[in-house]
């Protein structure tokens, strides 16, 4: 996803201040003061929660509602349940696909009736997580009056509203305004950044591991109090050593330097035929920074052939992003390396969690390696690369 602002150093003076000393911890680092999950994480404890609490210092839980107007989140009750009994403030997001403003109203009436059915306690944040194909394909005023009308619907079920979207997206497809809104972008090298501190949240990895949960999970530091119930935490970690360890772990750059392969100078300026992901990495599992659309224009200044693919960087002004290309002079295609795939054939009762687990993978490498991100939804009969 694209980055549209970074901050070396987080000034504390005014409400910064205020806000360093409400969300406490090291300042040089991302913090997971917020996680959210849905179905393609499974089942999860009270106890996981707990753990997520005491050692890593997650104060907030934000739980998928409902997707559409068709699909609830099986996993939402149990969820804010056990978020709830483990000391979590809890709240809910509902994936949109609205392209109308009557949709939008549906949506939010959908997504209200399941968050009540859920138990998600009134007066928590109920967002609209807008990066479907549908909303790619609408103009940035559709979206904002999209947007606009869900917020004002889903406030009369007696929830808080707000945006989530990728920082690709921010004020490009849709209108993100300071003191607002939950942001993703995930950056190269994550220590010493303070992006969006702006916007209410940061999500700032969807790979970050807790000791007893499996997979990975998506993590957001929070930049004011909208999601602990518009009031100062009252969560405390009990373990404040583990925390701080653990927080620098999630912050460590862990891609290694590719020792085989060299880069070489390539200034060029490519047209794409075809929609490719954006990545933070040389890698076809490493993060999709964005989705760029077919006639997307790409300057790039240098290229490398690695692991089948010949990959071109993009210079950003927060950093690089990296795409894998073909061998033709003004493509931006896959190679075809001729590989032998394994595939799954999804059944009733699967997600994205049971067949990466199944299967020795991660959700996020799962869902990249078949074009999708995990919360994409799949249906009975779809075939997934597995290996």
């Amino acid at each position: 996803m694209i980055i549209v602002k970074l901050k070396n150093k987080l000034a504390l003076s005014g409400a910064a201040t205020m806000a360093a000393l409400f969300l406490g911890l090291n300042a040089s680092a991302a913090r997971m003061d917020m996680v959210d999950v849905s179905n393609n994480n499974g089942y999860m404890s009270t106890a996981e929660y707990v753990s997520m609490r005491n050692e890593f210092g997650v104060k907030a839980l934000t739980v998928k509602i409902s997707e559409g107007t068709t699909f609830k989140d099986g996993y939402a009750a149990s969820n804010i349940a056990n978020g709830q009994a483990a000391g979590l403030y809890v709240n809910g997001y509902h994936f949109a696909h609205y392209k109308t403003k009557a949709q939008a109203i549906a949506e939010a009436d959908f997504a209200g009736q399941a968050a009540k059915a859920a138990r998600l306690p009134v007066g928590a944040v109920l967002a609209t997580d807008v990066e479907s194909q549908e909303a790619n394909s609408q103009s940035k005023a559709t979206n904002d009056r999209n947007n606009a009308a869900f917020m004002k619907e889903i406030q009369k079920f007696g929830y808080r509203p707000d945006i989530y979207t990728s920082g690709s997206w921010a004020n490009n497809k849709m209108t993100i305004k300071s003191k607002t809104s939950w942001v993703a972008a995930y950056p190269y090298v994550v220590s010493s950044k303070n992006w969006y501190s702006n916007n209410h949240a940061w999500q700032w990895s969807s790979t970050a591991k807790f000791r007893i949960s499996y997979g990975g999970f998506d993590v957001s530091q929070l930049n004011d109090n909208y999601y602990t119930a518009g009031q100062k935490s009252t969560v405390k970690p009990t373990n404040k050593a583990a925390v701080k360890a653990n927080n620098r772990k999630a912050n460590k750059h862990t891609y290694q330097p590719y020792a085989s392969a060299k880069w070489i100078k390539e200034k060029k300026i490519y047209t794409l035929k075809t929609a490719v992901k954006l990545r933070t990495g040389m890698s076809t599992s490493s993060n999709a920074i964005a989705i760029l659309p077919a006639g997307t224009t790409v300057k790039t200044d240098q290229a490398i052939i690695k692991s089948g693919y010949r990959w071109v960087r993009q210079p950003r002004f927060n950093g690089y992003g990296y795409l894998a290309t073909g061998p033709a002079s003004n493509t931006l295609e896959y190679v075809k390396s001729g590989a032998f795939h394994t595939y799954y054939t999804v059944k009733s009762g699967d997600s994205w969690w049971t067949i990466a687990q199944r299967n020795g993978l991660s959700m996020t490498t799962l869902a990249s390696q078949n074009g999708k991100t995990i919360y994409t939804t799949i249906y009975p009969g779809q075939r997934l690369v597995v290996r």
